[in-house]
Formats: C-alpha cells, structure tokens, sequence
C-alpha cells in the first residue's frame, strides 16, 4: 500500500518548513508568492491534496460543519416542497457563515442513534420528530448545541416554529362552519406511520408534536362550532404524498360518505380530497404552497425557509426571532 503524502514530504521537496506549508493552505496570507509558488509545485507533484480536514477538525475543536437529523428518507430532502424550503433555510444560513452542511437521515433503525452519534458536526438541526425518537437524545448527549423545528421541547435544546394548535383552531373555524360531516386529513401520529381512519382521535395520544397540535387545533375549532370531535373521522397519512392521501379519502369516504368539510394538515393532502370528492367539499390545506395557488385553496401561510433559517442561526449559538405567531390564515374560494 502506497505511504500518504505528508506536510513533511512536501516541505523537504520545496526547500521550505512545514510551517510554510501549513500557512500556505490555512493562512497563505503569511506566505510570500515565491514560497507559495514552491510548496504548490511539489504538493502537485507528489500528488498532495491539501491538509486531512478531519485532522484540522480534531486540532481546533470545530467542524465547521451543521448537521440536519431528518428523520426521513434522503430522499425525502429533495421530493417535498416544504423540506426542500426548509433545508434552503438552513444551507443560506451556513453559507453565510462559511459551514458545510450535512444531511443525516434517519429512520426507525437501530443504527439512527450511531449515525447521530457519528455525525462530524458541530451542532444540530432536527426535522420535527417524535417524543420518542431515540435520536434526539443521541444529539443531546454529545453536548452539542440541538435546535428541533417545530418540536419536541426537550431540556437542553431549542423548539422553533409556529403555533400549530392556534393556526389549525383558526383554519378549523373555517372550514368547518357550516359543515354538517366534517373529516381531517391528518399527517402520521407516531413512528409507525400507519394508515387508518378513525374518529375522534385524542391528540394526546399523539407522538408527534405536529400532528398533536394541529389536531387539537382542530378539535378546538369543532367543539367552539358545537361539533361531536368524537364523531369526526379522520384519516391518517404516512407522507405528504398525493396518491396516498387520495387512497386514504376514499376511504373516508367509504365511511362517512355525507363529508362536506375538510381540514388538511398539508396543501397537497387538501388538493388530494377535491379531487376525490370534486365540487362536494369545503376545504382548508396548510403551507400556502404553489399548489394553493394554482388551485385556489384557502391555506395556512407559513415560511418554512424562514424557520430553517431560524434554525440554522440559534444552532449556530446566535439569537433567532421568536416565530410562534409567523403563520395567516389564507382564505380563498375552497371555503367560500
């Protein structure tokens, strides 16, 4: 096996000090032109490439380098529109401060926590996750600062995001005036992420602080309109995917065929019960996304490309604006 090329191999070659080669990398504004010109000439012909930046990492104590627990499928950075406005958040903020980025995703395995664990960064943005999600204690116990969208509060970290419960009380009067059968279209309620329908779900009993807040939202909102929460059905999503969550209105549907009102916890779930039940639903979505637009649905505004930027700031040790109350209700001609 070939011996890696040193900082020592190249400063022999050069005629300089190993200092000069270092400077001449890290700080190349001490170096004279005639010794930068020299220490480059031999790193190229030796085939050096630069200082281990894992090396450099160890002796400053710093990456330089923030790391993202999605809690998804790496994929799932760039398929959702709202991850993907995230995640633009967070890297703005890195390349303003000169920090790499660094995606890990995780899911229900076993070896989530190592990966956490393993993960060379100085701090941690997590992707809203479960109560019970082992890798958010991974993140706390290597001491790094740990900033969580939207929840769960834990001792030891930071929560950024907007109020769920107020914003879906408010799209629930909405959408829900008037309605004689309304129904939720509701994002997963723990790390199973199982599809069902069923009434009346108590959002206690929720394992993620996304889902449990907007369904007390909404409860709020039907018990302040005089509705039976017991009666109302709900139907889960595993993702924020279009044909899942037409799959799973058809089943509402099938079980409560009179619905006449919908709340969605996401804009491509609300698009996904008109076009299932077209010119029969009142129906409120969440994000104000492209797809609102296009489509005229009344919405939840929010900015998540503000919040990850919010995010990516208080990991990095700075303050960041309180965003609790950066939500608007949206009204367009889905609940007119």
């Amino acid at each position: 096996m070939q011996r890696r090329v040193t900082m020592t191999d190249v400063a022999r070659a050069a005629g300089v000090s190993p200092m000069t080669v270092s400077y001449t990398y890290n700080q190349p504004q001490r170096v004279s032109a005639e010794s930068r010109a020299k220490v480059l000439d031999a790193a190229r012909d030796l085939g050096y490439a630069g200082p281990d930046p894992s090396a450099r990492s160890l002796r400053y104590g710093a990456t330089r380098t923030l790391g993202v627990v999605l809690g998804e499928h790496l994929t799932y950075a760039f398929d959702d529109p709202q991850a993907v406005l995230f995640l633009a958040g967070v890297a703005e903020v890195c390349a303003d401060r000169g920090y790499g980025l660094l995606i890990v995703p995780t899911g229900t395995g076993e070896e989530d926590r190592d990966w956490v664990v393993a993960a060379a960064v100085d701090a941690y943005v997590v992707w809203t996750t479960t109560d019970d999600d082992p890798v958010l204690a991974a993140a706390r116990d290597t001491r790094r600062r740990v900033v969580v969208h939207s929840g769960p509060a834990r001792p030891g970290t930071t929560v950024i995001g907007i109020d769920n419960r107020a914003a879906a009380r408010a799209a629930g009067a909405e959408v829900f005036a008037g309605a004689r059968h309304p129904a939720v279209l509701s994002f997963p309620v723990d790390r199973r992420r199982e599809t069902f329908v069923r009434s009346g779900i108590d959002p206690a009993s929720v394992a993620y602080p996304v889902t449990r807040d907007r369904l007390a939202g909404y409860r709020d909102a039907a018990v302040d309109l005089g509705i039976d929460w017991s009666e109302v059905p709900i139907g889960v999503c595993r993702t924020n995917d279009d044909g899942e969550a037409r799959a799973v209105m058809r089943e509402l549907l099938d079980v409560a065929p009179g619905i006449d009102a919908v709340a969605a916890m996401g804009d491509r779930l609300a698009l996904a019960a008109l076009r299932e039940a077209p010119g029969r639903l009142r129906v409120v979505g969440w994000d104000d996304s492209e797809i609102a637009r296009d489509h005229d649905l009344t919405t939840v505004a929010q900015s998540l490309r503000e919040q990850g930027a919010a995010c990516a700031t208080a990991a990095l040790g700075d303050p960041a604006p309180d965003h609790r109350d950066s939500w608007r209700l949206v009204r367009r001609a889905s609940t007119s």
